[in-house]
Order: structure tokens, then sequence, then C-alpha cells
């Protein structure tokens, strides 16, 4: 009777202590939910950001994993819809127990789930979606952006177009938040660098448009003397094309975020437009160091295809995530994002640090314009300028300013 007695006290008292351990010690991995859009257009950078990250899991998990634990992750294709999105965010934490989510090149999904994460406490990072609104106005102390905003890219373009000799901009582009938002900080740089620049006239339609004709028609009549095309997604290769066809690229250099990237001028072969500005943070040739040349052949031999923008956020992603736990000496989520902020690691392009102020990583930004190589059969960047991420960064101070949530 006693003996009975004892080990029900026993049994009662292993099952209260475990109620208190938390699920992170109790479970044998480390889950990672992914949120992303895989079908369609899209799925062309978030397949690299994917293929990234789990080319760096394999690795991790070969040398016994983080802290003992292995990375296990869960995919959802969210299908470019903020509602799926936030849906599936939410089911890969409540029902899957994710300790991390990762995701998305959709923005109106980005703030969704940043805003779910930021309730319950679960770190969300960022790969591919562009608003600056997700680390600036409503960034928190979960979110963490893995790659450049239209911020960061529109400054970027801004400080090196300043030191051009262009005196009259015809700002053209996609009627959305990206497009207005790369074209407002690309202008405001411009002016800060050049003073005596004006903005002869603007042009927008809707995200999609098929036929550009009429307003190339309308910008080569206007005579200016440089474009700033705030396209994104399909409307990249599109408009290249067109500005080709017309003449338009021949007679009046243009600027587009990610022109000179390989996502961009693979499919268009010799086909595209050479002189073309552009700003991309990331190129499987470039930067010329052996850590870059490794990353490339790893990823050529895991996928028999060179890596694109994607491929180093989904890298970088999993390799903080690892050295973050590591840091922080437990798989505990307060851990992990205490650790990460000021965290700098090496990687293809060089160091890159998460800023502590705003959870924003650190990236180069490259500046270049297409042109032809004859090692390639596609159009590549050149006379390439590396802009770090001081010259053209908002501070944290202005992040401060604006931000939502201190």
């Amino acid at each position: 009777m006693k003996k009975s007695l004892f080990l029900s006290v026993f049994l009662v008292g292993v099952f209260s202590l475990l109620l208190f351990i938390p699920l992170s010690y109790a479970q044998k991995t480390i889950k990672v939910g992914i949120v992303d859009t895989y079908t369609g257009p899209a799925s062309t950078f978030t397949i690299d950001v994917l293929d990234g990250f789990k080319m760096a899991v394999e690795k991790i998990n070969a040398k016994g994993g983080i802290l003992g634990k292995k990375i296990e992750f869960f995919t959802r294709d969210e299908k470019f819809k903020p509602d799926i999105g936030l849906a599936m965010a939410k089911e890969l934490v409540l029902k899957e127990k994710v300790d991390i989510l990762m995701g998305t090149i959709n923005s109106a999904t980005a703030l969704a789930v940043s805003d779910f994460a930021l309730k319950e406490k679960i770190p969300f990072f960022v790969t591919f979606s562009k608003s600056e609104k997700i680390v600036v106005d409503k960034g928190h102390r979960y979110v963490f952006n893995m790659n450049e905003n239209a911020m960061m890219a529109g400054r970027a373009a801004g400080y090196a177009l300043g030191k051009k000799p262009y005196m009259k901009y015809w700002i053209a582009g996609d009627d959305y938040e990206y497009g207005h938002s790369i074209a407002n900080n690309v202008w405001e740089n411009i002016q800060k660098a050049n003073p005596k620049a004006v903005l002869v006239g603007q042009t927008w339609w809707k995200v999609g448009e098929a036929d550009f004709t009429p307003y190339i028609t309308q910008i080569l009549a206007a005579k200016p003397d440089f474009i700033i095309v705030a396209t994104g997604g399909s409307g990249m290769v599109n408009f290249q094309k067109a500005a080709k066809a017309t003449g338009l690229s021949q007679k009046i250099p243009f600027y587009q975020h990610t022109a000179i990237e390989l996502s961009v001028l693979k499919p268009q072969g010799q086909n595209a437009p050479e002189g073309v500005y552009g700003t991309a943070n990331y190129f499987f040739y470039y930067p010329e160091r052996p850590e870059n040349k490794a990353f490339v052949e790893e990823f050529k031999k895991a996928y028999n295809r060179e890596p694109r923008i994607g491929a180093l956020s989904g890298y970088m992603t999993a390799q903080f995530i690892a050295e973050g736990f590591k840091k922080a000496g437990k798989i505990d989520k307060e851990g992990l994002v205490k650790a990460l902020e000021g965290m700098m690691l090496d990687s293809p392009v060089g160091k890159l640090e998460i800023r502590a102020c705003d959870h924003q990583l650190v990236l180069p930004m490259y500046f270049g314009k297409t042109k032809k190589d004859s090692k390639y059969d596609f159009l590549v960047a050149g006379d390439i300028e590396t802009i770090s991420g001081k010259d053209y960064m908002p501070t944290c101070e202005e992040v401060r300013k604006i931000r939502k949530y201190k």
C-alpha cells in the first residue's frame, strides 16, 4: 500500500514538473515553420530562399545540430494570399508547435505574420518581402529582416545615381506600395546628393501591366536625362523587353532595382538591353571571394544551378539561427532574440551584422549596369560599385523616430 501510494505521488510530481518544462526542451528538434509563395512567378525567388536555407540546415544537422538538437522545418504555400499565409502561420505555431517562423515574399503576408509573431512571442525571420514597414514602422522585438527592403534599395540607388551627371529625371513604375517606396527613396537621395536635379514628370501603371508602349511614348516625348523605373516581379523583365523593342533603352538610361540580377537577366539570354542600371545584394560571380566561390560551388552541386539573391538570404537565416542558439547556450526563444542583436557572422559577401536597434541585416548593396560577357549566355552586371550599409541605410535614430513599437 505504501509502495503504491509512493509511486502515485512520484508520478504526479514528475507529471507536474513536465508541465513547467518549455516545449523546446522537451522536443528532440528545433522546429522552423516556413510560410511562402511556392506557386506562380514569385517562386522564382522563393525556391532559392528555401534551397539556400535547406543547404545550410543539412550541413548544420550533419555536424550534430545545435546544442545536440537538429533543425526540422515545415513549408506552407500561401499562394501569395495574406489571409492564407496568416492562417498557415497560426497552424504552424499552434498545431506543429514550431519554435521559429520564416518567410515571406509577400509584404502584406509578412506584416500580418509579424503581428501574430509579436502576440505569440515567436521569432520571425523575413527573407524576401520588401516593405520597410516590417522592421521600421511596425518593427518589434521578435521580427528580423534578412534581406534588403525598399527603403534600403532606394537609398543605395539614390546614393550612386546622385553622383552621376543626370539633371532631368522621370519616375515610372508599378502603382503600389513597393513601386512608390523604391521611387521615393531613390529620388529623395538623388536630391540630397545633387540638389540641382529636377523631376520633370511621373508615370504610374497598374501592377501586371502588359503593354508599356503608351507610357514609353510619353516618356520619350518628355526627353528626360534619366528614368527611375520602379517595377517588381514579372514587370522587371517585361519592361526591359519593351524598352529594347521601342528603342527607349538605346536613347535614355534607366534604373530598376535588381535589373542587374540573375533572376531578371538569365530568362532573357542575350536579348536583355545593355546599359540598364540596377542594384542587388548578391551575384554568384561577385565579389570574387573564396567564401563566395565555395558557396556557389556547393549550391550548384546540390541544385545544378547558380544561386540567385534569395539563396543568400535563406542560407544566412539558418546560420544566424544556429549561432544565435549557440550563443544563448540553450534552445530558448527569448535567449535567441537577445543573442542575435548585434551578432556578426562571415558570409559569401563578407561579414554581416544584425543591427540591435531594428533587427535589420546590414548588407552591402551592389550598383552597376547590364553588359554582355563572353563567359555567359546572358547579360551580367558591369562597372560594379559596392555601397556599404553605413552609406545608405537609415540610422537607428531615424528608425526610432518612425517606429510604432519601441
